[in-house]
């Protein structure tokens, strides 16, 4: 038994970290317990275990007594004298238990205790080795799917990446590594249990920390984050420094940084704008390229109003709103987005436009109106035409000769 026991402190020493002390002392407990309960249910025992042989002694406690009502506790004072020299009344002895015996126990307990042991160091190495890195990035192998949720191997320890955590259209199979961030570290009954997540806004603020020198050093800050996970992100970035462009140090070199988040993201849209600390230069900023127009603050309601052209309607709102509900949690402003009326310029309005350009070259409104309905529209469409063209039209030749000399002059003038 001494020599099984021996290998098992060494084993536990060298593989699992677990001292040599510390294992000793839970074997010793673990065979008191067992002893106690199968020889004296009522005595108390002494177990002690060689650290360096493995061998194993116990002894049960006797009080001594003139007069013996409990043999499992009590011991007569005469008989003591053969486990003590000069035993007093009240005095405690120890008697050995039989070798055999208490192999028989050992045996039976000590694997228990030792598996038992075991685990509860796991469990508490867990805790020590993850309570440091929640809120951060840990990498891991998928193991197995449970009813929708990921068990992912971290380390030697199995974490959890529930299905609430996971980002839509994301499958992972067993055998592929997988990057999470360190959501929770909850204490279980079972022990410690670790809680992962990659929809997490805090996921991609780790992903912008790991991978931008200039935020990990606080050059450059995310001043606002809005996700939609599996579909965008929008970032909005400030600069410390006024030579660091923030927008650039998260791009990075022809994409590199932003590339390597996005692949990380599984292709997920990542849109990185400069902040401002007004909300409707904000607002211009995270819509690009769309341009809002006769935009209107309710400050009390946080509410704001806009109008875009027709043809970025669909850009600021997104597919499905998408656009439109991360602008809005980006800014912290409701947002309600309206379509800017284009009124159709009549014929008439234009023609009128055009005798009223005439005019301001010297033309009288009349004659002006009427050099528009012959195509005449303006000084430049009068390069080439000859007094004798607008007598052909029905114009007096001194008005004609007139309206030439006061273009001429307006080109002339312009030149």
């Amino acid at each position: 038994m001494s020599s099984e026991i021996l290998a098992v402190l060494e084993y536990m020493e060298k593989e699992k970290g677990i001292s040599r002390d510390d294992m000793i002392s839970t074997i010793e407990g673990a065979v008191k317990a067992a002893a106690e309960r199968g020889v004296n249910k009522q005595g108390e025992i002494r177990v002690e275990i060689n650290p360096k042989s493995g061998a194993m002694q116990a002894w049960t406690l006797l009080e001594v007594v003139e007069s013996v009502s409990d043999t499992a506790s009590e011991i007569h004072i005469d008989k003591a004298r053969l486990y003590a020299e000069s035993p007093q009344v009240g005095d405690t002895v120890e008697r050995e238990l039989d070798p055999a015996y208490l192999g028989r126990i050992a045996a039976r307990t000590a694997e228990q205790a030792i598996k038992q042991r075991l685990r509860q160091f796991e469990k508490e190495h867990i805790y020590d080795e993850f309570r440091d890195q929640v809120g951060g990035l840990v990498t891991g192998i998928v193991r197995r799917k449970e009813r929708g949720d990921l068990v992912v191997e971290v380390g030697k320890a199995e974490a959890l990446l529930p299905w609430r955590e996971r980002v839509p259209g994301e499958d992972w199979v067993p055998g592929e590594r997988i990057r999470c961030l360190l959501h929770k570290l909850e204490q279980q009954g079972r022990g410690p249990e670790l809680i992962l997540s990659r929809s997490s806004l805090n996921f991609v603020r780790k992903l912008f920390e790991m991978e931008v020198a200039e935020i990990a050093d606080g050059t450059v800050s995310l001043a606002a984050m809005a996700r939609e996970p599996g579909y965008r992100t929008k970032v909005c970035v400030k600069s410390t420094d006024a030579k660091v462009d923030p927008v650039g140090a998260c791009v990075g070199a022809r994409g590199s940084r932003v590339k390597s988040i996005v692949r990380e993201m599984n292709g997920e849209k990542v849109d990185i704008v400069r902040w401002y600390e007004d909300p409707i230069e904000q607002l211009a900023e995270a819509l690009k390229p769309a341009v809002p127009q006769n935009v209107n603050l309710d400050r009390d309601k946080r509410r704001m109003y806009f109008e875009v052209v027709e043809d970025d309607l669909s850009v600021a709102i997104g597919r499905k709103g998408i656009n439109a509900r991360l602008t809005s949690r980006l800014l912290g402003w409701k947002l309600d987005i309206g379509k800017v009326e284009v009124k159709e310029v009549g014929f008439d309005e234009r023609k009128t436009k055009a005798a009223e350009a005439l005019t301001s070259v010297g033309i009288e409104f009349e004659v002006a109106d009427r050099l528009v309905a012959f195509g005449l529209v303006s000084p430049e469409a009068f390069e080439g035409v000859t007094s004798e063209d607008l007598v052909g039209l029905g114009f007096e030749q001194p008005v004609a000769e007139d309206v030439l000399a006061k273009v001429s002059a307006d080109v002339s003038s312009g030149e």
